[in-house]
């Protein structure tokens, strides 16, 4: 499938799929993207001071690098990609020098170039675990305080926006914990409330009306 370098509006990089119409990040401001869904309204709300993430479609590492940039706390990473983007591609994103993060440009560097399947430090306060895996397999219990649900959209892969993959995520999840992504469908938030979520409209990021946010919080 052909694969291409695309400029979003923000100036930032994406890697469009153009057989699918669709991109890793929002035509509208890839950076702008992940700082409005997964930070703002995902990071910035979670109290502890250690944090376990999961991050469902690591593609270009952008939200986990961002997430390091912002973090000021103990961080435990773990990003799932099925199909890993090439180190070619990575070279052709711009984010050090839009994010003015020439500085930091080293830990990106890093959490490209760690193994996957194990435990790396990318510095004394950000761990990353890379697992190439289908998120149809994951299987983890009460591990996460924080999920980034940001899998290709539900017109390209509506089997990764069900009740099944839904109910995982909130197996995933410690009690209390969140679950953010730019989708704003009815069908997706009607599954994740199915499972036991309390989800919330919020605005969406530039180019869209809304986004979700579910919690997970037992009767």
């Amino acid at each position: 499938m052909k694969r291409e370098i695309l400029i979003t509006s923000d100036g930032s990089t994406t890697i469009n799929l153009p057989d699918l119409n669709e991109q890793y990040h929002s035509k509208n401001g890839s950076i702008n993207e992940s700082y409005h869904v997964f930070i703002n309204s995902g990071l910035k709300l979670v109290a502890e001071k250690e944090v376990s993430i999961l991050e469902i479609g690591f593609g270009t590492g952008l939200n986990c690098f961002i997430t390091y940039l912002e973090a000021e706390r103990n961080i435990n990473y773990v990003g799932v990609e099925a199909y890993p983007v090439t180190a070619d591609e990575v070279e052709k994103m711009n984010f050090i020098s839009i994010l003015n993060a020439e500085k930091e440009s080293i830990y990106f560097d890093k959490i490209h170039q760690v193994s996957w399947e194990e435990k790396n430090q990318i510095s004394d306060t950000f761990s990353l675990t890379k697992r190439k895996q289908f998120f149809e397999d994951i299987e983890d219990k009460d591990a996460f305080n924080l999920i980034y649900f940001d899998a290709f959209g539900a017109r390209v892969q509506p089997q990764l926006w069900t009740v099944e993959i839904f109910q995982k995520m909130y197996e995933a999840l410690k009690e209390n914990g969140i679950l953010v992504t730019y989708s704003a469908k009815g069908s997706v938030r009607r599954a994740m409330q199915e499972v036991g979520f309390m989800v919330e409209r919020l605005p969406g990021p530039p180019g869209k009306r809304e986004m979700l946010r579910a919690i997970k919080k037992s009767l």
